[in-house]
């Protein structure tokens, strides 16, 4: 049986974003060309591959198995296609990488601009995403994460700086009104302004190091926002008054640089190696990814 690749790709797009209307935008195409072309793909399969209300778009079970295999399959599809960009002038296509919020602040602003301008053809698409995800299954070429975090059997390569710290901070008023910490157990006493992440786990302990004493604290406070999407809710707050942050001294930096912040215990800050770009050890790399990946390693060269 031979299902057309453009129906599959149809099906993968909705299924992925959960709507017909969100895989249009995601893939570039119209609903209810998804639409047709899904149900195109059920016939010949004759299988329900999606549950479809009003409101909602669910993966059948049969739908779930085929995605799972759909996923790398395409990708390997899309990348055996993308070897006519080596016959090109400028490689060419699209680069689609899966990055914490972090690195989308932090990272790529010093790297994406250049490397849009060097590779005019390609079509760069970020996914800022929390969540431990597998970049295939989500459909992306490639990813950003810190050491801890990497998958295994991935290919990692250093991008942006190799040393981070994380910082604490508060307004110099809310310092003035409820004290200075001197020692990282005095955060205990303190209004902290917490993070959660989408697993459900908070941004405790904060851990502070110095001499080689490693200290970690569990504070409390007023205040918990969403890691990523609501960082910054918390930043403003603790501008305003309201506590204690602890995020990535360059989040903070130009706040702490302005005044508008404080630093809170910084002979006790700690360093960690910096995020890596990663992408699966495959034999075929996409033009795209090859062109990003010689652009990162020669930037790091010169830094």
């Amino acid at each position: 049986m031979k299902a057309d690749l453009s129906d599959l790709n149809a099906f993968v797009a909705v299924a992925r974003a959960k709507g017909f209307r969100d895989g249009a935008r995601a893939s570039g195409s119209s609903a209810s060309g998804l639409s047709e072309a899904v149900r195109r793909l059920e016939a010949q399969l004759g299988v329900r591959l999606l549950n479809r209300t009003t409101r909602s778009v669910a993966v059948t079970e049969a739908g779930q198995r085929l995605l799972d295999r759909l996923g790398p399959a395409l990708l390997e599809v899309e990348t055996a296609l993308d070897v006519v960009n080596s016959f090109r002038d400028r490689p060419a296509g699209t680069l689609r990488l899966n990055v914490p919020v972090s690195a989308s602040r932090l990272i790529l602003p010093a790297i994406v601009p250049p490397f849009l301008a060097a590779y005019p053809e390609i079509r760069l698409e970020v996914v800022a995403d929390e969540s431990f995800v597998d970049v295939l299954a989500a459909g992306c070429d490639a990813g950003i994460r810190y050491d801890e975090r990497l998958e295994q059997d991935m290919i990692a390569v250093p991008i942006g700086p190799r040393i981070q710290r994380f910082a604490a901070a508060a307004s110099s008023a809310y310092l003035d009104r409820a004290g200075r910490p001197a020692h990282p157990r005095d955060l205990l006493g303190h209004a902290c302004l917490l993070g959660r992440f989408a697993s459900g786990a908070l941004t405790t302990p904060w851990e502070f190091e110095r001499d080689g004493e490693v200290v970690r604290v569990e504070p409390a406070g007023p205040l918990i926002v969403s890691v990523g999407g609501a960082i910054d809710l918390a930043v403003e707050a603790a501008i305003a008054g309201s506590g204690i942050i602890s995020l990535f001294e360059g989040w903070l930096r130009p706040h702490l640089d302005s005044g508008a912040l404080e630093p809170v215990l910084e002979s006790w800050w700690q360093s960690f190696p910096g995020p890596f770009l990663y992408y699966p050890g495959r034999r075929l790399v996409p033009a795209p990814l090859r062109a990003f990946l010689d652009f990162v390693k020669a930037a790091g060269a010169r830094a």
